[in-house]
């Protein structure tokens, strides 16, 4: 089950359940499209995977499956994952 986080992990822009512009890692490390796009050209800082849109969890669902509620802010320091992937397709990393 998805943790569903609730802000970028990097700007902290809220990114409710019903956001667009989540992105997500395989790891669940959450970041907005804007700084996937343009700060991390779809490397996750944490683990070096790319990113795909998270999935919204259906309204009935909310009430036993509820998202995440503390932040999670841990700003982007260039890691070598960085590095190494930018330039290599997330499936083939």
């Amino acid at each position: 089950m998805l943790e569903i986080r609730q802000n970028c992990e990097n700007c902290g822009k809220d990114l409710p359940n019903c956001s667009n512009e989540a992105m997500i890692c395989s790891y669940e490390c959450t970041f907005c499209f804007h700084c996937v796009e343009n700060l991390l050209e779809n490397v996750c800082p944490n683990c070096g995977g790319g990113f795909e849109k998270r999935p919204t969890r259906p309204h009935a669902q909310l009430a036993s499956y509820p998202v995440r509620t503390d932040k999670v802010l841990n700003p982007v320091q260039f890691s070598k994952f960085y590095v190494l992937n930018k330039d290599i397709d997330p499936r083939e990393r």
